[in-house]
């Protein structure tokens, strides 16, 4: 798709629809000003803004931020032609792969499994698009030629790769096959029986439900998952624990973007005493522990526009090393929107080189990196070498 700004997408797709800004203002529940500063590219569209206007106009979101973004030539484009493959893998999860005639034990495959979760982790997007396509029609073939409890483990690894599935399709803009592979992590955790993949599953789920406005749907489903878990939180199992914080986390999202900041902040609140409770960092799984629920609360503040208070919560958050780069590029991206809230141009800059230099092709490809770095380059007066070079970096050059 062509590189064409947020508000050129927007003002199009109202003007598609026949209806004024107004009346998409009041389809969407959001001011008019709002709709004329985002058109007028005198505001950046906030991801809350977007989810908005696209269920207000019968759009997908893809549509409004023109994802997936054109690849920088070289590995990237190679990454992005690896998902017609996955595509056609993820359609094929029920069916025995007929082109593998014998498969590796399961604790080889193991082997290969942990290193794709290393990948996701640490967004090295290149890595997830050499490997995974092979090792996940292997595992689907030792899935489906194996029972019993070897079965179950096979099921789990596939929750892994189509986890993984997930996070490369929808950092890269694909949003119809990653919630295709959404779909398929449902199905392995539910044939499994693994409580934590359900809840990641779930967590996912209601992911989609948020980006797209449908916030009080996210809301009402996440509670009915944390109804499942909370008769067992007595018992204080791990899997629980980060099940029951890491729905809760995703509750705060919907709620901030629906505009309820106090439900927000009781529910990282909630999340924050669990992560206490839990005591570390080392979920592989959803990142859930102390570092995250930290890294989530300047998230959620920037979602409520509040950059003093991001900003405030950032400065109390040590970040270990060793954290996954994924989850600090988003940080770094996260106070790149709220420097650019409070006004701090420079500092917003400085954020997105960070976040570029932890995660690059996250970075690359994240649509509110792009609508930051066409904000950053709207409001100089001249043109600035340092901005101007990021733009060209992430491919929105002379398309502001």
């Amino acid at each position: 798709m062509t590189d064409v700004a947020v508000a050129t997408r927007v003002a199009q797709a109202r003007k598609l629809a026949g209806l004024t800004q107004r009346q998409l203002a009041d389809r969407a529940n959001v001011s008019i000003g709002l709709v004329r500063s985002v058109e007028q590219k005198r505001a950046p569209a906030t991801q809350a803004f977007i989810g908005a206007v696209a269920k207000a106009l019968r759009v997908s979101v893809t549509d409004l931020t023109g994802q997936p973004f054109t690849p920088a030539p070289g590995p990237d484009t190679e990454v992005h032609a690896a998902i017609a493959g996955l595509r056609t893998e993820l359609a094929a999860y029920d069916i025995d792969n007929a082109a593998i005639t014998e498969t590796q034990p399961l604790r080889q495959l193991a082997v290969s499994v942990e290193r794709i979760c290393t990948y996701r982790r640490n967004a090295s997007f290149h890595r997830l698009g050499e490997e995974l396509l092979p090792l996940l029609g292997e595992v689907r073939a030792a899935a489906h030629r194996s029972s019993g409890h070897e079965h179950d483990r096979a099921l789990v690894m596939l929750c892994e790769l189509y986890y993984s599935s997930y996070s490369l399709a929808h950092k890269l803009g694909y949003a119809d096959l990653a919630g295709t592979a959404v779909d398929r992590l449902a199905w392995a955790a539910t044939e499994s029986g693994n409580p934590l993949w359900t809840a990641t599953a779930q967590f996912q789920r209601a992911a989609m439900l948020t980006s797209c406005g449908d916030w009080t749907a996210a809301a009402n489903f996440l509670e009915s998952c944390r109804s499942n878990i909370e008769p067992r939180l007595s018992v204080g199992r791990r899997e629980d624990l980060i099940a029951w914080g890491g729905l809760h986390l995703q509750s705060g999202l919907a709620a901030s973007r629906a505009g309820k900041r106090e439900i927000a902040n009781a529910h990282l609140a909630e999340a924050r005493d669990t992560a206490q409770r839990l005591g570390d960092d080392r979920d592989p799984v959803l990142s859930f522990g102390p570092t995250n629920v930290g890294i989530w609360s300047v998230a959620l503040a920037v979602e409520a526009m509040d950059a003093p208070e991001a900003l405030t919560r950032a400065r109390t958050l040590t970040i270990p090393a060793g954290a996954p780069k994924e989850r600090v590029g988003h940080h770094h991206m996260d106070l790149a929107r709220a420097w650019l809230l409070f006004g701090d141009r420079p500092r917003a800059l400085a954020s997105l080189q960070e976040a570029k230099r932890v995660a690059p092709a996250q970075t690359r490809y994240n649509p509110m990196v792009h609508e930051t770095v066409r904000a950053l380059a709207r409001a100089e007066a001249r043109k600035v070498d340092t901005v101007t070079g990021f733009a060209v970096w992430c491919g929105i050059a002379d398309r502001l």
